[in-house]
């Protein structure tokens, strides 16, 4: 019996594999049928413990690898259960539980979202039955899964080029944003230097004209005082009247003219 999970049909193929009235001689038989009646009351736990037993007696028992696997699988223990599944799957020559071991090693893998191991394994259930529709159900809503988990279909992808590309675009604006503001820094950076030399040339040629301001001579100032200034202008007086008188007597004598007889 197969039951409805989440949007996937689940529960077990075959639920439980029961033994056949000729088979109840066989040692470990016990074990299975007690743990067949505590799966049924959903003690899987007790009835995991028989089922082991019944192995102990007897490992190639197709029934107890199977009949364990569901217990270990009602109790969430998936990767557990697997392993019962594949060892009926090999010890059975009957395709139908070839089938149902296939389709619940596809539910296990479906528990944990491995959506191509669940592809295989509904895949083979089908090939050993090829009329199971639970098993084609599952094996289209694993493959719709699987796609939805790698993008989708071509929309998708497009979706993820443009945004992809677009990642790219302002990567590569944001880069050149950088280096230009790294240009204008390097600029603004080499414009306060020369500003900051050009400063420092004024302040140097404003102390240089400063020291040469301070170094030129100063105008020697008169030693004269006035007493002495003016017995130097009497004496100038003196000397420009006889300059005077002097001229004057010259200017009166006569001029003697030699005659040449």
């Amino acid at each position: 019996m197969r039951k409805l999970h989440l949007t996937y049909k689940t529960l077990l193929a075959g639920t439980l594999i029961c033994l056949s009235s000729s088979a109840f001689a066989q040692t470990g038989n016990k074990f299975i049928r007690k743990g067949n009646e505590l799966y049924k009351q959903k003690q899987y736990t007790d009835a995991e413990a028989n089922y082991k037993k019944a192995l102990e007696v007897n490992q190639k028992s197709v029934e107890g690898q199977y009949n364990l696997g569901n217990s270990l699988y009602e109790q969430k223990r998936y990767d557990d259960a697997r392993t019962q599944y594949a060892n009926s799957f090999k010890l059975s020559p009957n395709k139908t539980e070839k089938a149902d071991a296939s389709y619940n090693i596809g539910n296990t893998f479906m528990e944990g979202k491995k959506w191509e191991e669940s592809i295989k394994a509904y895949k083979e259930a089908l090939k050993m039955n090829p009329s199971d529709e639970q098993a084609r159900y599952n094996l289209a809503y694993a493959q719709a899964m699987l796609k939805k988990q790698q993008g989708g279909g071509g929309d998708n992808k497009d979706n993820k080029d443009k945004n992809k590309d677009q990642k790219d675009k302002d990567k590569k604006e944001n880069k050149d944003n950088k280096d230009q503001n790294k240009q204008d820094q390097n600029k603004n950076k080499d414009q306060n230097k020369d500003k900051q030399d050009q400063d420092k040339n004024k302040d140097q040629n404003k102390e240089k004209n400063k020291d040469q301001q301070d170094e030129k001579p100063e105008p020697q100032q008169s030693k004269l005082n006035k007493q002495e200034a003016e017995r130097l202008l009497q004496a100038l007086g003196q000397e420009e009247n006889k300059l005077q008188d002097k001229m004057k007597k010259a200017k009166g004598q006569a001029v003697q003219v030699e005659k040449d007889w």
